[in-house]
């Protein structure tokens, strides 16, 4: 589930937003990103794409698109929890981010401490945009 993000025009309006990732025989992943346009019982949209891992990132780093073969974008895990219960995702000119967690609605401590490690990783949590989730 996605907790937070930067404002982007691809995600204009999305509330419940999840993002669903899927090995694929040929070493890539399908990834597959839905929200709920307008309100968190809105119209489904869905954009389907497909991600490669950087070659020597640790699993870090993914190559991703969601516009065709040519296109791809940085998709860099920035921070996780040892589980995976929750991750912070960005790329390197900052100007996107996402927190995504296992939970829909996590604990307020939670939040609070993942905003607290987006601020340490010296983004600006005050363009963090919450997402609604029912």
């Amino acid at each position: 589930y996605e907790l937070a993000r930067y404002e982007n025009g691809f995600e204009r309006d999305c509330e419940a937003v999840t993002a669903d990732y899927a090995a694929r025989g040929d070493g890539l992943i399908d990834v597959t990103n839905s929200c709920r346009k307008g309100a968190v019982n809105g119209p489904p949209d869905v954009a389907r794409g497909r991600a490669k891992v950087v070659a020597g990132s640790g699993n870090a780093k993914l190559k991703v698109s969601f516009f065709g073969p040519f296109f791809f974008g940085d998709y860099w895990v920035l921070d996780h929890a040892d589980d995976y219960s929750w991750s912070i995702v960005g790329e390197p000119s900052g100007r996107y981010l996402w927190i995504l967690t296992r939970e829909a609605i996590p604990a307020a401590s939670v939040k609070d401490g993942l905003i607290e490690r987006v601020r340490a990783l010296g983004y600006d949590t005050s363009m963090l945009r919450m997402t609604r989730h029912e």
